[in-house]
């Protein structure tokens, strides 16, 4: 039976400026890596290892693609149908449930296989120079990243479902790819070795993870001091977890489109009377901060509309960051306390190294969604009218804005300092580099909110700003990192070091002596590089501010 949902899903994804772009991008990019290691001189490589490097990079590049731009699509089919008031037509119209699932499914799954086919170029050329295997390789790469299509896809679409706003979709849909494809190996070296019941759980939660697999693809068994290859192939398990959870995310979702799906919840309230003295000690012991007391007034000195971002904002209210702050300390503490007794054997600067990732993973997943919709949602909503007459001049507004992100990305790192005191404490030798590093994730920072901030001013939609600073973000980020994973194959010293300038992540993971990264001259290049871009982007972005403030 024709599907009308396809056609018109389909079609509708093509049409927008931002697919196009995509498109372009990452034929480019597939090219160009390939181009960089074709032979020039005529002569072939008997043994395969130009290929096999080329083909290395190639394919994280590939993978990184599928986590980070295949989802965006899906991640806001359901909930800008229901922003247009179109969904409640598709579900009135004598179209099942499962039909208009099916086709936003089929429809996004076809898009998604034009950005893979945008890769074949690429792959024929590596096969081409040979010493890749056309099934073992090849084929077991594009397998995996098939699986991780559809599961991916079907997992936005859930969520799609769930979010009330278009920017809620995409954070919540990146971070849950993110937890599904890197997160998951956590568990795993933690209990590697170990006998139990959880040992076991933390292998089956490694084998979800698609990056160990390409990993065994491509020969390429460790990073630093992580080994990711541990003996079994985790393919077939991958394959299994990922086909169940396909399964239930499509069943999950086809049994929300009904009319419930427009039922939200309603506070009933409570009695505004003052609890005893026990009960309200025990909810400040408790919370710290009582989400139930209310609100004073705005003080004189305090940016009214830095306030305003904060209580309007579900994210920045302050129990909210608390708990935030708190997970992020209790984690950093255990990562120091494993590192200390010997449950791992990464020695204290792996496991500083893994402390500088995590930080800015959680600063790079999280700043968007705080700073990309800054002046978009404003402007999506009709609020920046308002704004603008009011006695205030566009750079308090904006200044008040960027506060709001300061104080919260801030809070984020600041609760990490722990974990960094008590590897002070076993190593005292290391207070210089971990003061060095604190310098490094300020301008890191600095950087991807001035980034943010800068990128999401020229959109009018805040799905559309913040999706595209996750991918900006991601490419400055992820493709340095990417290209120090090829060095010295394909990649020479000074290309990667070059790369590594770009962001003050190599840098932080230099000075703090992370395994790998030791041979690099990154500091102060890298500061004032990132100090640079930064500049740029915070002018950049007031002169956007001062354009679109301007009386038309």
């Amino acid at each position: 039976m024709n599907n009308p949902v396809i056609q018109r899903e389909f079609f509708g994804i093509l049409r927008t400026r931002k697919a196009l772009s995509m498109l372009i991008v990452m034929s480019f990019v597939f090219s160009l890596i390939v181009l960089l290691r074709w032979p020039t001189d005529g002569r072939v490589d008997l043994s395969g290892m130009r290929s096999q490097q080329v083909f290395r990079v190639f394919a994280y590049a590939l993978l990184a693609g599928v986590l980070f731009v295949i989802p965006a699509f899906p991640a806001v089919s359901f909930i800008q149908e229901k922003t247009k008031g179109t969904l409640a037509l598709l579900l009135n119209s004598p179209l099942a449930g499962g039909s208009i699932f099916a086709g936003k499914l089929i429809a996004s799954l076809m898009f998604a296989s034009l950005l893979l086919l945008t890769s074949l170029p690429g792959a024929a050329a590596c096969y081409a120079m040979g010493g890749i295997d056309l099934h073992s390789q090849l084929g077991l790469l594009y397998l995996v990243l098939l699986t991780c299509v559809v599961q991916y896809t079907t997992l936005a679409l859930l969520i799609s479902t769930f979010a009330q706003s278009t920017d809620a979709a995409i954070r919540i849909t990146y971070a849950a790819v993110f937890s599904l494809a890197i997160l998951a190996i956590g568990p795993y070296y933690f209990l590697h070795g170990k006998a139990g019941i959880f040992a076991q759980i933390a292998a089956w939660i490694r084998a979800a993870s698609p990056l160990t697999n390409i990993m065994e693809i491509v020969g390429h068994g460790a990073v630093g001091p992580l080994v990711l290859s541990a003996g079994e192939s985790t393919l077939v398990k991958f394959l299994v977890l990922s086909a169940v959870s396909s399964l239930i995310f499509i069943g999950w979702g086809i049994s929300r489109l009904n009319h419930k799906l427009f039922d939200r919840a309603r506070s009933k309230g409570h009695v505004s009377d003052q609890p005893r003295t026990g009960w309200r000690g025990f909810r400040r012991l408790f919370y710290l901060i009582d989400p139930q007391q209310r609100s004073t007034g705005i003080p004189f000195y305090a940016n009214p509309v830095m306030v305003k971002e904060f209580r309007t904002r579900k994210f920045g209210r302050i129990q909210w960051l608390l708990r935030l702050v708190a997970a992020c300390a209790v984690l950093s503490l255990l990562l120091t306390f494993a590192a200390s007794s010997g449950v791992v054997d990464w020695g204290v600067e792996a496991i500083g190294g893994f402390m500088v990732l995590l930080q800015i993973t959680l600063v790079v997943l999280i700043t968007p969604s705080l700073a990309a919709g800054l002046i978009s949602s404003e402007r999506e909503s009709g609020g920046w009218e308002l704004l603008r007459m009011t006695p205030m001049s566009g750079l308090k507004i904006l200044r008040g804005k960027l506060l709001s992100v300061v104080w919260t990305v801030a809070l984020i790192l600041l609760a990490t300092i722990p974990g960094y005191i008590v590897m002070v404490y076993i190593k005292p030798a290391m207070w210089l580099q971990v003061y060095l590093v604190m310098i490094c994730l300020l301008l890191v920072t600095i950087y991807t909110i001035c980034v943010s901030t800068a990128v999401g001013s020229f959109f009018q939609r805040t799905a559309s700003a913040t999706t595209t600073c996750y991918i900006v973000l991601i490419i400055l980020f992820l493709g340095p990192l990417l290209i120090w994973m090829g060095r010295d194959a394909p990649f020479s010293h000074a290309t990667v070091e070059a790369a590594l300038l770009i962001n003050p992540t190599g840098a932080a993971l230099n000075i703090i002596g992370a395994p790998g990264f030791e041979d690099y001259e990154l500091v102060p290049g890298s500061w004032w590089v990132s100090g640079t871009i930064s500049l740029l982007a915070l002018i950049v972005l007031v002169c956007q501010v001062w354009r679109i403030n301007r009386p038309t």
